[in-house]
């Protein structure tokens, strides 16, 4: 083979790997060349997301140059969602869908997300989150998690598997071997889960067994160091986690995707392109990056590196193949998948709402419900990781407006510490004289200046009612407590549904 022929189909195969994202609501001229000379994936995020037909046109376009290109896209519906980034989603989380522990119901709602998806041309969703959230000062899985035990975690996940992929989307379980026990936000830096292989193998890992037994066909790999299986490298480029550990102990055979390889749990110690390359060689088939890196010249640089990896001896050529193979393998599997999905035999709208409204939980004074007239809202806003888009809406102050005309609201961020204290008195407690006063919150065991705001302004007013939108806390004051376990915008509705007496 003559070198310029063999350094062709080593640029192909490493094209064949990547799943890059891209900006715009069009298939740039890049990703379209990209695709005809090898390209396998790509990735949509929110800012290429309008309207469903826009993006159905967006995913014909790229097909038009591979009929079998896999369109992933992070869609987890609750808290971290794109196709309904806008808006909010219409459908609950995973920790809400935990908390009503009815298997069959998050089968329907992963159904009733898979045929939104699949209308579009999505082949591949990055969910469901697999993780066990046992850590309550996790910063980054929280509500992604369908809960703090592993039996209702593995339930959830496996009945998430069946439904997506029963309305011919491919699930994705992430983040292996499991990112409920950590403090640290792997898009900032490196996390490490420090437990012993026995707690991994009883507490981690089954909610991927169950994923793996339900029919899933990729897993994503988690940016964190797992010492138990190697004190050196995380999991993303770890042979003996994604090889020992996901191929040969939990016999998956599917394919091996990368969170994304631009975050700096990976990227500090190897930049992108060396950390793309030690994927690889751990044992990544597809490269996932693009959501902060969405350039032409990142995917440019990656084929690089991968290609040069191979010509350089760093990266084995029979590894590089076989990842490719595994991504062809998948892609035609898609395509069946796709196509042989069944149609329901009934509408499954409006099965989102239903969800919400069982996941809803009241404790306190139940005779202050329902509000009869309009009330103040106090909403206190944290900072979000990055999987949460910060254009998507939250919150119950939109929702009761609707439904109390005349309800006034303010929404506090948290302060600066040049800034002092908050004034509540000028921001909550004059404009609720006389009324009702809600105040929101979202994960307020977490932020210790949402804490302290809670409990000023309930102690100032006893009668307020509290929503928490994030993990629950048995200490939460407020005269009643409604817990949503979610703040997507299904959830903000059940919460204003309960406030108020009715759907």
């Amino acid at each position: 083979m003559s070198s310029s022929k063999h350094s062709s189909e080593l640029r192909r195969l490493a094209l064949s790997v990547l799943q890059p994202g891209f900006v715009g609501t069009e298939a740039p001229d890049w990703v379209l060349r990209a695709v005809a000379d090898g390209l396998s994936s790509v990735v949509l995020f929110t800012r290429n997301i309008v309207t469903p037909e826009q993006v159905a046109r967006l995913t014909e376009r790229l097909r038009a140059e591979n009929p079998a290109l896999i369109v992933a896209i992070d869609e987890e519906a609750g808290d971290v969602t794109r196709i309904e980034s806008a808006t909010g989603s219409s459908r609950p989380g995973n920790f809400a869908l935990g908390t009503v522990d009815d298997p069959a119901l998050t089968e329907a709602v992963a159904a009733d997300l898979g045929r939104e998806l699949r209308a579009v041309g999505v082949s591949l969703d990055y969910a469901p989150s697999a993780d066990v959230n046992s850590n309550p000062d996790n910063p980054v899985i929280g509500v992604r998690s369908f809960g703090v035990g592993t039996d209702v975690v593995s339930r959830h996940t496996a009945a998430w598997v069946r439904g997506l992929q029963s309305a011919g989307v491919a699930a994705c379980a992430k983040h292996f071997p499991g990112h409920g026990d950590v403090a640290v936000d792997s898009h900032h830096d490196l996390p490490a889960y420090r437990a012993g292989r026995e707690e991994i193998e009883a507490r981690a890992l089954p909610p991927f067994r169950a994923a793996v037994e339900a029919g899933v066909r990729a897993v994503m790999s988690a940016h964190l160091l797992v010492p138990a299986y190697d004190a050196g490298l995380p999991a993303t480029l770890s042979r003996r986690v994604l090889h020992g550990l996901l191929r040969e102990e939990l016999g998956f055979d599917g394919l091996v995707v990368s969170d994304a390889i631009e975050m700096a749990a990976v990227t500090r110690a190897y930049g992108i392109g060396g950390a793309a390359v030690r994927a690889v060689a751990a044992g990544v088939d597809a490269v996932c990056v693009g959501g902060e890196s969405a350039e032409e010249s990142v995917t440019e640089l990656l084929a690089d590196a991968l290609a040069g990896a191979v010509a350089g001896g760093k990266l084995p050529a029979e590894r590089l193949a076989d990842a490719a193979r595994r991504v062809g393998e998948f892609a035609e599997w898609s395509v069946k998948l796709r196509e042989s999905a069944a149609v329901p035999a009934g509408s499954t709208a409006g099965i989102g709402a239903v969800a919400a409204r069982r996941a809803v939980r009241v404790t306190g004074d139940a005779g202050a419900l329902p509000l009869t007239s309009a009330p103040h809202v106090v909403e206190l806003a944290p900072v979000t990781h990055l999987a949460i888009a910060r254009e998507t809406p939250w919150g119950v102050a939109a929702p009761l407006r609707e439904r109390l005309p005349g309800t006034t609201s303010v929404r506090v961020h948290a302060p600066e510490p040049a800034d002092g204290a908050v004034g509540w008195a000028e921001r909550a407690l004059r404009p609720a004289a006389g009324r009702p006063l809600v105040v929101v919150v979202r994960d307020a065991a977490r932020h210790a200046w949402m804490s302290r705001a809670v409990s000023e302004l309930t102690r100032a007013r006893p009668d307020a009612v509290l929503v928490e939108m994030g993990l629950p806390h048995p200490l939460t004051a407020g005269a009643v407590r409604v817990f949503t376990h979610g703040a997507s915008t299904a959830s903000g509705v059940a919460a204003a549904e309960v406030l108020t007496g009715g759907a």
